[in-house]
């Protein structure tokens, strides 16, 4: 993410010396004109001002002025594409990713017995297993777990869940809910029936950039752009 910093940071700084150049160059002239009409211009100031112009300015009082002028205002627009390019198309990449790592955890939560959940036993291991699990597709797919391995298993809460937290070198925290017991209602052969399921349930907090360029086009907007969710079931196999 540093190198999408340092290229915003690189393009706001030649879109302002653009800038610079530009006011620069269209007032230096009638500075000296207004300075001669009130109180003259000194022998040194006409020397300097006898001189030819730089490389830079010549460029600028002939017609690639114009280019250079065009280049300046479409530069900001060209920011935010490129960067809301890369950062939405980043986004859709871990929505992938993640639907990918709950899908596999509820599958393979669904297979695993429920004898070890029990209100004495608030620490099941087939809990921990999923957990460990979605945190090693995590890994496999090169995304931060945010620590979520080394965090301690959370104690059961309400409706047979657990919830771990994890926001080590995160820039928030991230948080995976697993539910062994879920029920879900099913029409089977024309009676309703209840089935319990596994539910796996992960938020992560992406890091966007978009809202800090945006305001190079709108001054002042402020984009609310939060956590990626992704959430997968799948029915107890017993």
């Amino acid at each position: 993410m540093g190198w999408r910093s340092a290229a915003i940071y690189a393009l706001q700084s030649a879109t302002a010396l653009a800038a610079e150049v530009i006011k620069a160059n269209f007032a230096f002239p009638q500075i000296l004109a207004k300075k001669q009409k009130t109180s003259g211009i000194s022998k040194d100031e006409k020397s300097v001002a006898s001189r030819p112009l730089p490389q830079c300015f010549r460029l600028l009082r002939g017609t690639e002025a114009a280019a250079i002028i065009e280049f300046a205002v479409a530069l900001p627009l060209l920011i935010v594409l490129v960067v809301g390019i890369f950062d939405f198309g980043g986004a859709f990449n871990l929505k992938q990713e993640l639907n990918n790592a709950v899908r596999e955890g509820a599958r393979f939560g669904a297979a695993q017995p429920t004898n070890d959940i029990s209100t004495t036993n608030l620490k099941p291991p087939s809990v921990d297993a999923i957990r460990f699990l979605v945190d090693s597709y995590l890994k496999t797919a090169h995304i931060n777990d945010c620590g979520l391995s080394a965090i301690a298993e959370p104690p059961q809460g309400g409706g047979i869940a657990w919830v771990y937290n994890a926001s080590t070198g995160c820039p928030g925290a991230l948080t995976l809910t697993i539910s062994r017991a879920v029920p879900v209602q099913a029409t089977v052969g024309g009676a309703t029936v209840t089935m319990l399921c596994t539910t796996v349930n992960i938020t992560y907090p992406y890091q966007w950039h978009f809202n800090n360029v945006i305001q190079l086009l709108v001054p002042g907007a402020n984009y609310t752009l939060g956590k990626i969710p992704s959430n997968a079931t799948a029915v107890n196999m017993n």
